[in-house]
């Protein structure tokens, strides 16, 4: 493995574990406010797993383009998942049409 792929692994590991104690520590009334705010920021982990992609074809690095290649498919799910789902949470908050009155 190289030092990129060193890098990358270390960087995966870390955010996982720093993800999960956060999203642990959140009480569960904020959960989703808390999802609503941070899909936004979403897009930033696609910028990064393009990036890594960039530098892993960059490198000739087997690994690193696969692990790349994965992030990006990830963090894609991740951010269409999180506006699907705040689309529904904004639906539930919409004032039905009153036609009883």
């Amino acid at each position: 493995m190289s030092e990129i792929d060193i890098i990358l692994l270390i960087i995966f590991i870390v955010s996982s574990i720093v993800g999960y104690i956060l999203i642990k520590n959140v009480p569960s009334l904020l959960h989703t406010p808390l999802m609503s705010g941070m899909n936004a920021l979403s897009g930033i982990t696609v910028i990064g797993a393009l990036l890594a992609l960039a530098i892993a074809y960059r490198d000739y690095s087997i690994f690193s383009a696969i692990a790349a290649c994965v992030a990006v498919i990830i963090a894609t799910i991740n951010v269409v998942g999180g506006f699907g789902i705040t689309h529904r949470m904004l639906k539930m908050f919409k004032k039905k049409d009153l036609e009883d009155e």
